[in-house]
């Protein structure tokens, strides 16, 4: 009987290594999450990956925070207006906030916030993002006084950035940066962690001092997988509820065999190949140009990346400044219409077949940037154009751009926030060794700079969409197509929304019944 109670016990301890609480399937009050990456750090101030800002975004809120569709609403604050010329902000704060050991903090918690997210120590990546911002101030308990030194309407998307979201600050005066060694963790919005286990997993249980009701699912757990093949075989194996990527070379087999579980969906990244239009040849636009119309971008969206990616003629994506991304006159017509103005523009440049244009194409190591490559070398073939390739990694690849030793190149931007400007300001002459092209058009930096000091929203489109004509009327970049993100998600999950920040918080989500 001895042996038999010993075994009974040891049973039970094993039972309980294996209770569900520390179970990182799926359950019914548990949704697996994969991330592409281990998650870098946890102080929100200080990281700038993606995985790791969609972690601190499930456990820190600012006075703003993203919805399932990407758009901004209300926080910690529950309402703010805004002054006429669009510079002051007056947030108010909802009542009795509180961190989730049951601290409470009021309205001035966040000039202290914007002093360490700007202090040299912090050395937070996304310290520039705030560069607008001239002040932050607390008059009473209860209200935050945010002064901008241009009218910005994309404000509360930015505050729902995890850098400025409230951090206990009461803990880390104490501790300095072991603050986040804490398990739980002291957090203020939906979850905190309780359990993270490197490059295995990472367990959030809801916070209870949150302010809004309860996140529908208790727990979240976060799953690093870096290799996006493994990932997709984990999901469809029912080993997880979210994958955060797939391999692109299975988008097609996943949209005949799970079409509701692979979601395709424009995102806020444009790619595109920027020409050098500091020296010949593509210091004269005319070349630019007759090279951008002999391109199939359709072709290459469809058949050359063949993941759903929407072809570009501008450099906004879908929803930015307008329903629809920008297109020169010349897009619509036929391709034979298209090389005939092309070869005229060249020839008035000085190029023909007994003079062809020479020139090298450069892109960083890919197999995705080399099949672009040669599509568009064989596209400007009729007009007697010679392109050779030339690739390297990533680092030497955009260290060249930088100084500006390449003549067409591979390039792109995603941006930090949903806004035009942050396509936009890329291609200013004031933005240096960022300019890739090195495009100089006064006109273009003078609507630009109307654009940004524009307080009235529509007024705001406007001009944006003026400044991106001026540019893609001079073509110092060959736009391709808008990037689009891939993931994929089960069946049981409900709350999924697709939108073009890939923003999907876990106090959204919840588990179909």
């Amino acid at each position: 009987m001895r042996y038999f109670a010993i075994l009974c016990t040891m049973l039970l301890l094993i039972s309980c290594d294996r209770d569900p609480a520390v179970d990182t399937a799926p359950g019914p009050s548990r949704i697996i999450r994969l991330s592409d990456s281990e998650i870098k750090g946890l102080d929100p101030q200080k990281v700038s990956d993606l995985s790791s800002l969609r972690f601190a975004a499930d456990q820190f809120e600012g006075l703003t925070r993203l919805d399932a569709t990407g758009q901004a609403e209300p926080g910690l604050a529950e309402n703010w207006t805004i002054s006429p010329d669009g510079l002051t902000w007056t947030f108010v704060l909802r009542q009795d906030l509180r961190f989730s050991d049951g601290a409470a903090f009021d309205a001035t918690l966040f000039p202290a916030l914007l002093q360490r997210l700007r202090a040299p120590e912090t050395a937070a990546a996304a310290e520039a993002l705030f560069g607008n911002i001239l002040a932050v101030k607390a008059p009473d308990g209860n209200s935050v006084v945010v002064t901008l030194a241009s009218p910005d309407p994309s404000l509360p998307a930015l505050l729902a950035h995890p850098a400025m979201a409230a951090i206990p600050l009461h803990r880390i005066s104490d501790v300095g940066d072991k603050w986040t060694s804490d398990r739980p963790m002291i957090t203020t919005g939906p979850y905190r962690l309780t359990i993270w286990q490197l490059n295995d997993h990472a367990r959030l249980e809801r916070n209870p001092y949150w302010h809004d009701d309860p996140a529908p699912t208790a727990t979240i757990i976060w799953k690093p997988m870096d290799d996006s093949l493994s990932a997709m075989r984990l999901f469809l194996s029912g080993g997880a509820d979210i994958a955060a990527d797939y391999p692109a070379s299975r988008h097609q087999w996943l949209k005949q065999n799970h079409p509701a579980a692979a979601h395709s969906v424009p995102y806020l990244g444009s790619y595109y190949f920027a020409f050098n239009t500091r020296s010949p040849p593509f210091d004269d636009r005319r070349v630019r140009v007759a090279l951008s119309m002999a391109v199939e971008r359709e072709w290459i969206a469809d058949k050359v990346i063949g993941i759903g990616n929407i072809p570009a003629w501008g450099l906004l994506p879908p929803g930015l400044a307008g329903p629809a991304s920008a297109k020169p006159e010349w897009a619509s017509w036929p391709r034979e219409k298209r090389l005939d103005s092309a070869r005229k523009l060249l020839a008035e440049a000085g190029y023909n077949a007994d003079e062809p244009l020479r020139f090298e194409v450069r892109f960083n190591s890919s197999a995705e940037h080399r099949r672009v490559a040669v599509a568009m070398a064989a596209m400007w073939k009729p007009l007697n154009v010679e392109a050779s390739l030339f690739n390297s990694e990533a680092a030497l690849h955009f260290a060249a751009l930088r100084r500006h030793e390449f003549a067409l190149s591979r390039s792109g931007w995603i941006a930090d926030l949903p806004t035009p400007e942050n396509f936009l300001l890329v291609h200013q002459q004031t933005n240096g060794a960022g300019n890739y092209s090195g495009y100089d058009n006064p006109d273009y930096d003078r609507v630009l700079a109307q654009a940004i000091a524009e307080p009235d929203p529509s007024g705001r489109q406007i001009l944006m969409r003026e400044a991106e004509a001026l540019l893609i009327g001079d073509m110092p970049i060959l736009p391709l197509y808008f990037y689009v993100t891939r993931s994929l998600v089960a069946g049981r999950i409900a709350g999924w929304e697709d939108n073009i920040s890939n923003v999907h918080p876990s106090r959204t989500l919840l588990i179909r019944p």
